[in-house]
């Protein structure tokens, strides 16, 4: 059976009719929103013109004065000085000068106590080498030796040189005495063997005493020669211990107890702490010994405010590295001659102070910028008031005070004041009320 539908025989199918689709709704329009805006715009302009129709008496205004109660307190005056740290006992330790003929050379560092290390008296801070005048020593101490052979040879020869003179003073001494004898027995002699006797006999007593002139000599010139080789003794034995000290001083100890700290040095292009195997030059400071204990505050004052400044008056430290940390202290000392800084104009003068701390911590070193807070004055139960709350003229003070009936200008005596408060003197009573602000 075919699965094909004969077109002919088979019947046409019927067409289904067309759905109908609703059309879309059409969106709302722009225009109800627009006339929404202006409608709120309208009834906020409404508004504000109602409230600027508004007149003032029938609008109830608050006015609020803020006011400070006086109270008894305590006031004081600070100033801040700012300055860098340093001590008032402290040894500087330079390198040594050297006393032998080697007087300019410069010294290797072999040893260095770290920097920073609390140190006690006599400890060992440095050494330099010395190898080289240790070999040139042993050099000196064989001419030493020498000298002293040719001294002792030379006084046995002197010694020898004498008792040769003194046997041919004792020779001629005998001589003179046998001379003198036969001289004696003249009357028994002829004129001629009289004659010759005597002559005999002066020649034997001008020979003796030639012999006694020339001992004295020989001592002048035995003891000149003697001291010359003993001052050449002297000079290699000077020469020798020169070395020996210079050797000593090499090892370089502590003078007192406190903080080591390096000093800086020109290292080719910048300044720089010194260093194990740097050459430093007899005298040249390289290193110090610090006193924690007396630490201060160096500082400079203009000329104007010097006068403010008193000795003993009481401070606070604190330092910028550490600022959670301070530190009581006290004006130590004021330099009464005022002096100038490179950086300023010549005729700008500062006057140097001294501020002393009490006490010692492990973070308190030299060389750190610091800032004391110096009280110069101070009152205690007083009526204290904001100095806002005060009004000047004319030297004289007034305040307004609080009272049932609004506030009374009155006038007050000034005591002590400071950057935000004044004391009152009299004029005002402890709770009385007065406007903060005048």
């Amino acid at each position: 059976m075919s699965a094909f539908i004969n077109p002919i025989t088979s019947p046409s199918p019927t067409p289904e009719p067309p759905k109908l689709v609703a059309p879309p709704a059409p969106p709302l329009k722009r225009s109800y929103k627009l006339w929404g805006g202006i409608l709120v715009a309208a009834l906020v302009a409404l508004a504000v013109w109602y409230g600027l129709r508004t007149s003032p008496e029938q609008t109830t205004a608050v006015v609020v004065i803020p006011t400070v109660k006086a109270e008894i307190g305590s006031i004081q005056q600070v100033i801040r000085v700012a300055g860098q740290t340093a001590t008032r006992q402290f040894a500087t330790i330079t390198a040594p000068m050297i006393r032998g003929p080697e007087g300019n050379r410069p010294m290797v560092l072999l040893k260095l106590a770290p920097s920073g290390a609390m140190v006690k008296k006599g400890m060992i801070l440095a050494s330099i080498d010395g190898q080289a005048i240790e070999d040139h020593l042993e050099d000196v101490k064989d001419t030493v030796e020498a000298a002293q052979a040719d001294v002792r040879k030379r006084e046995a020869e002197l010694l020898l040189d004498m008792e040769t003179i003194r046997q041919n003073v004792a020779s001629a001494k005998a001589e003179m005495d046998k001379a003198k004898l036969e001289a004696s027995a003249a009357e028994v002699r002829t004129e001629v063997e009289r004659q010759l006797l005597s002559l005999a006999f002066d020649e034997a007593t001008a020979r003796y005493t030639q012999l006694l002139g020339d001992i004295e000599n020989k001592k002048k010139s035995d003891a000149a020669n003697l001291g010359i080789l003993k001052l050449t003794l002297e000079r290699h034995k000077r020469h020798y211990g020169r070395h020996q000290v210079d050797l000593e001083r090499f090892i370089i100890h502590a003078p007192i107890d406190g903080l080591l700290v390096y000093s800086s040095v020109w290292g080719g292009s910048s300044m720089r702490q010194i260093e194990l195997g740097d050459q430093v030059s007899p005298g040249q400071p390289f290193m110090k010994v610090v006193n924690t204990a007396t630490m201060t505050v160096e500082a400079k004052i203009n000329q104007a405010e010097s006068e403010r400044f008193r000795i003993g008056q009481k401070a606070t430290v604190t330092l910028d590295a550490f600022s959670s940390k301070s530190f009581p202290a006290a004006v130590y000392s004021i330099t009464p001659i005022a002096v100038g800084g490179w950086r300023q104009n010549y005729f700008i003068r500062n006057v140097p102070l001294r501020i002393a701390i009490t006490g010692s911590d492990p973070q308190l070193i030299p060389d750190l910028s610091a800032a004391a807070d110096v009280v110069l004055g101070k009152q205690d139960g007083k009526v204290v008031v904001p100095l806002g709350a005060v009004k000047l003229e004319n030297t004289k003070g007034y305040v307004a005070v609080k009272t049932a009936n609004g506030f009374e200008t009155r006038e007050v005596a000034l005591g002590m004041r400071n950057d935000t408060h004044t004391s009152i003197l009299s004029g005002l009573k402890e709770g009385e009320e007065v406007r903060a602000t005048f």
